[in-house]
């Protein structure tokens, strides 16, 4: 609403000081730049924090030149807020995108001269922003006319021509306000209008009412007239007021003094990329409005919270939120993230020191209402647990551990506003958080080794530290950095205190529980340490705390942007400490704390102890594999940007300090002794730790990878024989499960790799990572990995093998055989010729030991068809250069693994031991007895033929016509199973037995009449065998007759008789369940059956007497029995 200004005393015009403004000019033409008067600082005060109406009020008569300068000084001074109402957060002028932005195309517009006839009437600006012609679009030069209403530096309102949609400003509003910063002195400043018509007569008011009419009169006329008409009603409420609105005149005293927001936009645009789902554009749009809050926050607008609230409100209204509840469906991981973020910004805002208690209030009942929702989700929905966690609540202590259950304890799920809704009760208060936030460092030698004090006198801040590392979240985003900073040190300096604390407890209880004159040991189940860990928090307090204390020791100029002006931050008046760090292009430096009397702590070494505690924590795996996760992602992320960071001899000793401290820090560091079997591994902490220390101190290095090597929740799984194909049964019983085990145990088997590569020089230590490695690697595919990595570097393309190496690859490839022996795995056959190349790169001596312990390691196909069949190949002997005895010694080895493997598994090895042993007539006929046992009992008449086939083709018809018979015993073939695979074995035997003699033969035919049933073989069988005479494949076959074999005499009479009689049976068969459809092939059936009928002398009666039969038999099937009439003319 427009103040109300008195239309009864005359305030004076406000023109221009126009000679003050030349006078300005001149200076600034001339390089000189005079002090501001006292009118202006004064004006300057007044205007950004005094309500115009309120000084209206308070004097009679403001003189001329202040009122003049108070409404010049009215306006925003600063583009950097023009540029928070029109762009996203940190950008970039490089990106072409940006480019795009409002803010940016505003200046275009300014430097192009679009900006004209600009006139500041009191509290409002004016002006027009004109586009040039797009010829290639055809469009023609547009003119919007945009105004501008401001009040105490703010933006109130804006409307532009354009109808501009969206929650940034347009670029004409950029624009003109961009002008009015820039040439101030050019705007044509006028007084409010309610000063002019005071100055008018009732003759010139009643010609300017008149003109304004006249000029709009299609859009006033009816309001001009209901206005007439409330003026000359004496009782009226416009008349019951003093004096009238002015919009010109500034906003009231009593209205809200906030930057304009389009609320409605913001609600729309929320609700729009919301309605998007999980694309990623849309993500990235609404995390660029969360960094937007928190540009309002830094700078300390109102707007952050205003506009927070609104994107709160249309998140809750999200459709999918009771669909998802209702079907059990989790949530998307980017609409979690984003709903992570607004539980954080919620928490910074509450956390505001400088809030009022009314805000407070007020926040507190929006975040509860919100919490009472039943869309409301949870900050982790997967977690099941029964005990509350409040965020203000202290460590969990040994005091509070769980009893020696094997499941810990673990939070209640809590909605996604409750840690903002408990941040709320928190005040700032606190006589000692007021001292740690008012000074840098102050000793305060009286109060050494108390509870707020350390031994130095330093002070402690004693809380919960996710909820301290919120304050200074909440600090920084409200702009305190310089408090932030301070409380930051102190927290990090509380956690140094606290950890070495913990180590000195475990010291004493392991003194306790552990007598030096007791030879036994007591054990107890290890308690969880910390229920829930700093990494992988909702509020990220470890990664907030290195980001406040690494920011103080960027090198100048290194970030494009900085968030704070260098004076409020305590780095530009720390000394900077001669100690560089070694590196041509430092992005980081160390910067000494303020009154520090420790010339080794500055806030790089206080940011790196604080990610090495951090990350160094003992803590239970978080339920859920979001949660999980994010735990990761958090711990790699922090890693990544510890590894940004050179070394110096100063860093270097923090990290071996802490390395210390971490190894001796018992069950509440995740590298102490006796941590609970759910704690997170540290592999992939490890693995930064053993690179970063490895050149410095070797010993300690290996000591950190040794003892992080270890994946504690599956070593109580002793009846686990291959974690890679039975921990899925095994894990989804535990609780939490394990959902990111897979990604753990690819961090162990990097850890591995990287400590077997950096040892491969120290035979001592490389046995002692091996032994280490076999011992804790439990996933039989991570542990071929590491083999395979050992393998690669053991063999370098251009250098010498490296046999250690190699050795120990062949070791762990030997294991990982073990391991997978008896479980069915999809690697397992490319696993098997992987360790054969490996013994063979190792040597002979290798290829031996696996040959001759085959049992251990293969199976007996896999011994046959894989290993002994490499080993015996022409590639490997040419390869491994042996000489005729070694080559003899060890083709012997392998025909006695081909025998062996024979003996205990013939029906798959058989073949293979066969063709192994073909060169040793002893083996051969060896392996040959065994199959021929084995075929009468366990071998199937498929793997039989197989082997006699083998038989033949290798030159030996007579052991393959022995086999040949056996597969026939075992072989039955119905009428029906005229396309049985096995068919083109029968034709085989049987060309086989006609080959080798008439008594083969005859041996052959009765096994033939007895298992085959089948017609159409059995006739198939008798046209081959009396195409050619038999024995021609005999060494006497050249002196035996050429004469062909006789369907009346033995032994093709008895499968002549065979045949017709099957052929008979056949057929009353087939017509038993014949249909009308069938009839065509049953008379094609028949007339083969003529065919063989009439081999025989009485054939042809036979065949009448079939169909006579079965005229009489099936009478019924009249179109049957016309067809073979028709056909045969029976």
């Amino acid at each position: 609403m427009a103040t109300k200004r008195r239309c009864t005393e005359f305030q004076g015009s406000l023109r221009p000081n126009w000679s003050l403004q030349r006078k300005e000019k001149c200076s600034k033409a001339a390089g000189t730049k005079n002090p501001e008067s006292l009118l202006d600082i004064c004006a300057k005060v007044v205007a950004k924090n005094i309500p115009f109406q309120q000084i209206e009020e308070r004097f009679d008569r403001i003189p001329e030149p202040v009122q003049n300068r108070i409404v010049f000084w009215s306006f925003p001074r600063n583009e950097r807020d023009i540029c928070m109402y029109s762009s996203f957060t940190n950008f970039t002028k490089e990106d072409s995108e940006n480019q795009k932005l409002p803010f940016h195309q505003g200046i275009k517009l300014l430097e192009s001269d679009a900006v004209q006839s600009v006139l500041q009437i009191g509290f409002h600006l004016s002006g027009t922003v004109s586009e040039s012609a797009n010829p290639i679009y055809s469009e023609p030069e547009k003119i919007y006319k945009v105004s501008i209403s401001f009040d105490r530096c703010k933006i109130t309102s804006v409307k532009c021509g354009c109808g501009n949609k969206d929650i940034f400003w347009c670029q004409h509003v950029v624009a003109l306000s961009l002008y009015r910063i820039r040439k101030a002195d050019s705007v044509q400043l006028r007084v409010p209008i309610s000063e002019t018509l005071l100055q008018m007569s009732r003759e010139q008011l009643q010609k300017f009412a008149q003109y304004l009419i006249s000029e709009h009169h299609t859009d006033v006329l009816p309001t001009a007239q209901q206005l007439a008409d409330e003026i000359l009603q004496s009782k009226s409420q416009i008349n019951q007021l003093p004096g009238a609105p002015d919009p010109t005149a500034g906003a009231s005293k009593d209205d809200d003094h906030s930057w304009h927001l389009d609320e409605e936009q913001v609600q729309e645009q929320v609700k729009t990329y919301l309605s998007q789902g999980g694309y990623y554009n849309a993500s990235d749009q609404l995390n660029s409005m969360f960094a937007k809050v928190r540009e309002m926050l830094r700078v300390r607008d109102s707007n952050g919270a205003r506009m927070l609230t609104l994107i709160t409100e249309q998140f809750l209204a999200d459709p999918r939120l009771p669909i998802w509840k209702s079907q059990g469906t989790p949530m998307t991981d980017k609409c979690r993230q984003l709903w992570d973020e607004l539980g954080a910004l919620w928490v910074c805002v509450v956390l505001n020191p400088k809030h009022h208690l009314r805000e407070k209030e007020c926040w507190h009942d929006y975040l509860d209402r919100w919490a009472s929702m039943p869309a409301c989700p949870l900050e982790d929905a997967d977690n099941r647990g029964i005990h509350d966690n409040h965020i203000s609540d202290d460590e969990s202590s040994d005091e509070e551990s769980p009893g020696p259950s094997s499941l810990p304890l673990r939070p209640k799920p809590r909605t996604i506003f409750q840690r903002a809704l408990e941040a709320s009760d928190l005040t700032w208060q606190d006589h000692q958080l007021q001292l740690i936030l008012s000074e840098d460092i102050r000793y305060h030698e009286d109060l050494c080794d108390t509870d707020l004090y350390d031994s130095q006198g330093l002070p402690l801040w004693q809380e919960h530290i996710p909820t301290a590392c919120a304050r200074v979240d909440a600090l920084r985003s409200h702009g305190y950095v310089k408090e932030g900073l301070r409380l930051a040190v102190v927290i990090a300096r509380t956690m140094k205190h606290q950890q070495r604390r913990e180590q000195e407890k475990y010291r004493q209880d392991r003194q306790k529980s552990f007598p030096s004159t007791s030879s036994v040991s007591f054990h107890k189940p290890p308690q969880p340490s910390n229920s829930e860990g700093w990494i992988g928090h909702p509020l990220d307090p470890i990664g907030c705390l290195f980001d406040t204390l690494l920011e103080v020791s960027e090198v100048a100029g290194d970030s494009p942007q900085t968030p704070v002006p260098a004076e409020s931050t305590p780095a530009s008046s720390s000394m900077r400490l001669p100690v560089q760090l070694p590196s041509d292009l430092q992005k980081y430096q160390h910067v000494s704390i303020p009154g520090n009397r420790d010339r080794n702590e500055s806030y790089l070494t206080l940011a790196l102890e604080v990610a090495l505690i951090g990350l160094g924590q003992q803590r239970l795996m978080p339920t859920g594999l979001y949660a999980q996760e994010k735990a990761c992602k958090q711990e790699e992320k922090l890693i990544g940007r510890l590894q940004d960071i050179p070394l110096d001899t100063t860093l270097v000793a923090v990290l071996r300090k802490q390395a210390v401290l971490l190894l001796e820090g018992g069950p509440t560091s995740g590298l102490g002794i006796g941590i609970h079997t759910e704690s997170i591994p540290m592999h992939t902490f490890a693995k930064y730790l053993f690179s970063s220390l490895l050149p410095f101190d070797a010993d300690l290095a290996y000591r950190v990878g040794l003892r992080a090597m270890r994946l504690p929740v599956l070593e109580d799984s002793d009846d686990m024989d291959d974690t890679f194909n039975n921990i899925g049964a095994v894990m989804i019983s535990r609780y939490p499960q394990w959902f990111t085990l897979g990604h753990l145990e690819s961090q162990q088997c990097e850890l591995a790799c990287t400590m077997l590569s950096a040892a491969k020089s120290d035979m001592l230590r490389l046995r002692t990572v091996l032994e280490c490695a076999q011992r804790n690697i439990h996933s039989s595919s991570q542990l071929f990995r590491v083999a395979q990595d050992a393998f690669k570097i053991g063999t370098p393309t251009d250098g010498p093998r490296h046999m250690p190496l190699l050795n120990t690859a062949l070791e762990l490839g030997l294991q990982v055989m073990r391991m997978t022996l008896s479980t069915l795995n999809w690697r397992r056959r490319e696993m098997v010729r992987w360790l054969v190349t490996c013994a063979v790169e190792v040597g002979m001596d290798a290829l031996m030991s696996i040959m001759r312990n085959w049992f251990t390691f293969f199976s007996p196909l896999e011994a046959t068809s894989v290993v002994a069949t490499t080993v015996m190949s022409p590639t490997t002997v040419i390869q491994m250069n042996l000489n005729y005895q070694q080559q003899e010694k060890v083709a012997t080895c392998a025909r006695t693994l081909a025998v062996q493997c024979a003996t205990k598994d013939p029906p798959h090895c058989a073949l293979y031991s066969l063709n192994l042993c073909e060169k040793d007539s002893v083996a051969f006929k060896t392996t040959y007895d065994i199959v021929v046992e084995a075929a009468e009992h366990i071998m199937t008449s498929s793997q039989v033929f197989t082997i006699a086939r083998f038989m033949e083709h290798r030159g030996y018809p007579d052991r393959a016509y022995k086999l040949a018979l056996l597969g026939m015993k075992n072989l039955h073939l119905a009428y029906n199973q005229d396309t049985h695979p096995a068919i083109n074995d029968i034709y085989w035997t049987v060309a086989l037995s006609h080959s080798l003699g008439k008594t083969e033969l005859s041996t052959v035919i009765p096994l033939l009449i007895k298992n085959v049933q089948c017609a159409t073989v059995l006739s198939e069988i008798l046209r081959r065998c009396t195409l050619t005479a038999p024995g021609l494949a005999t060494a006497d076959g050249k002196r035996r007759s050429l004469k062909l074999m006789s369907y009346d005499k033995a032994p093709l009479r008895q499968l002549l008789d065979a045949a017709i009689c099957t052929y008979v049976n056949t057929t009353h068969s087939r017509l038993t369940h014949i249909s009308p459809r069938h009839y065509g092939d049953f008379i094609d059936f028949l007339s083969k059956a003529r065919e063989t009928f009439l081999l025989a002398h009485d054939g042809h009666l036979q065949f009448a007497q079939l169909i006579e039969n079965m005229k009489f038999i099936y009478k019924g099937k009249k179109k049957l029995m016309y067809l073979i009439k028709e056909r045969f003319g029976l």
